[in-house]
């Protein structure tokens, strides 16, 4: 049996220099960052030259990054406190966003009262801004726009800078979840006018339980933690150290490699997309994951020409071939409805039939990819 991981939008294989980097830190700088003595000063200053890594690969200032547990909580900062402190009634999302959104202004509609509008999404899942923008006009209301820039599900790429400045032409404030593209995109916000995004380290090589939100100089943000003063006091809690330094590890390694991984990564998912169209006919790609221009090249999105009663068995079978991949966001695999992205804007037709999330990295390879297509061909013909 092979083992082949195709489910890297769902987490990544920790790099070498990683594990290496955050093994040295818990052995030798395990002093509290925030005591004043020299173990302590150690691990604030590793925290710190963390925080300028991150800032300068983004181009913004270190003030304006602030390290969380990840992408979610990230979110949730910047959503709940744009509502509590900022004085925003009204959120504009749309309903292919990530659950770490869609849960968040839910709560924050039932609690707060807050007006929930949901855009306009295209037969291929991608946000009408003609849409957007008439819904700016349509109120006086403090409003938040959150839209993300890479959907995890169908990896289609939302044009971030035009988005934004139409945004702020209404001078609503922006929030995008950006947890599938920093590490594989660049982006340089001091280009692109978003008040606050979200990141997290184990999408890039780096260890889960790390990320940072951006949090646009002078917003106002206020905690969604307290306790400390940790974080400038925008995130109360002793800092996982090793984590952070991870984190700084990963994401400078993705931007040293980015252009040659890139390439490779990018070759893989037009072998696949070939490999499928050739041996197996009615496969379909669901959103815009086929046009390179428009999707995010680490994924594809297959909707398999398979029965209903046969595509029960589907994942199993995947799973006793070694092959991992999802059928949708990780975050819901345990649930039995079906993908909400994919609900958005599939026709009736092709909900019926299976979809698999097929995600790359650098540590997989053609040959992977012709194990897959090989075993899919005979799964349906079987």
């Amino acid at each position: 049996m092979k083992n082949v991981y195709f489910d890297s939008a769902a987490t990544t294989q920790l790099r070498d220099e990683v594990v290496e980097k955050m093994t040295s830190v818990l052995k030798e700088n395990y002093g509290n960052p925030s005591s004043t003595h020299s173990f302590g000063r150690s691990s604030k200053s590793l925290i710190e030259q963390a925080r300028k890594t991150v800032a300068g690969i983004l181009n913004v200032k270190a003030s304006e990054i602030v390290f969380t547990s990840g992408g979610t909580e990230a979110d949730n900062l910047a959503l709940n406190s744009a509502v509590r402190d900022l004085g925003v009634q009204r959120i504009i999302t749309s309903r292919i966003e990530h659950h770490a959104v869609l849960y968040t202004v839910n709560q924050l509609q039932e609690c707060f009262d807050v007006e929930i509008e949901y855009v306009n999404i295209d037969e291929k899942g991608n946000v009408d801004l003609q849409d957007l923008e008439d819904r700016l006009k349509g109120s006086d209301k403090k409003t938040l726009v959150s839209l993300m820039h890479v959907n995890n599900e169908i990896g289609n790429m939302l044009d971030l800078k035009k988005t934004a400045e139409l945004i702020k032409s209404y001078k609503a404030l922006f929030h995008s979840d950006t947890v599938q593209s920093i590490g594989h995109f660049n982006l340089d916000l001091q280009e692109i006018p978003v008040d606050f995004t979200a990141v997290s380290a184990h999408k890039f090589h780096g260890p889960k339980g790390a990320g940072f939100a951006f949090v646009r100089r002078n917003s106002g943000l206020k905690p969604l933690i307290f306790g400390g003063e940790q974080e400038r006091g925008h995130r109360a809690g002793t800092e996982g150290v090793h984590n952070i330094v991870g984190l700084e590890e990963s994401l400078k390694l993705a931007y040293e490699n980015l252009d040659q991984e890139k390439e490779y990564i990018s070759s893989l998912k037009k072998h696949f997309i070939e490999s499928l169209k050739k041996e197996i006919p009615g496969v379909k790609f669901n959103g815009s994951c086929e046009d390179f221009d428009k999707s995010t090249y680490t994924l594809i999105n297959v909707c398999l020409p398979v029965t209903q009663e046969k595509a029960l068995m589907l994942l199993f079978q995947l799973d006793l071939k070694g092959i991992a991949c999802s059928k949708g966001s990780a975050c819901q695999s345990g649930s039995d409805q079906g993908s909400h992205v994919l609900n958005a804007f599939l026709n009736e037709e092709d909900k019926k039939k299976p979809s698999l999330r097929f995600s790359f990295s650098r540590y997989n390879s053609k040959e992977e990819i012709d194990y897959v297509v090989k075993t899919l061909k005979e799964f349906i013909e079987s």
